[in-house]
């Protein structure tokens, strides 16, 4: 007597759940892709950093032979020297984890 409820129960929790991993997977996905772009726009960032630090080195050693000005340089040479390490560390990571990036959804 009762087994219509039942079984509307059943396909309304059914469809409550598909719902529920449809919504969860697109969250996944909207998630993956704001990271992406986020790395994208940090690598962008510190490229042009790197190339504006550059040409104001290359700018500051053409103008005078200060001590000081030649220990700031240095320190940004090394700063430089610094990022190209990290963006090297990057790069490797980005190489190791692309496997496993290939195999979520992009854009």
């Amino acid at each position: 007597m009762w087994d219509w409820a039942i079984w509307a129960a059943l396909l309304l929790g059914a469809l409550a759940g598909i719902g529920a991993t449809v919504r969860l997977l697109r969250r996944v996905r909207e998630t993956l892709r704001d990271a992406e772009d986020t790395r994208r726009d940090a690598v962008r960032r510190l490229d042009q950093f790197a190339a504006k630090a550059e040409a104001a080195a290359d700018r500051i050693s053409a103008v005078g032979d200060t001590v000081e000005l030649q220990e700031s340089v240095g320190r940004l040479r090394r700063s430089l020297a610094r990022l190209a390490v990290l963006r090297a560390a990057l790069d490797e990571a980005r190489f190791t984890f692309r496997p496993v990036a290939a195999v979520f959804p992009r854009k």
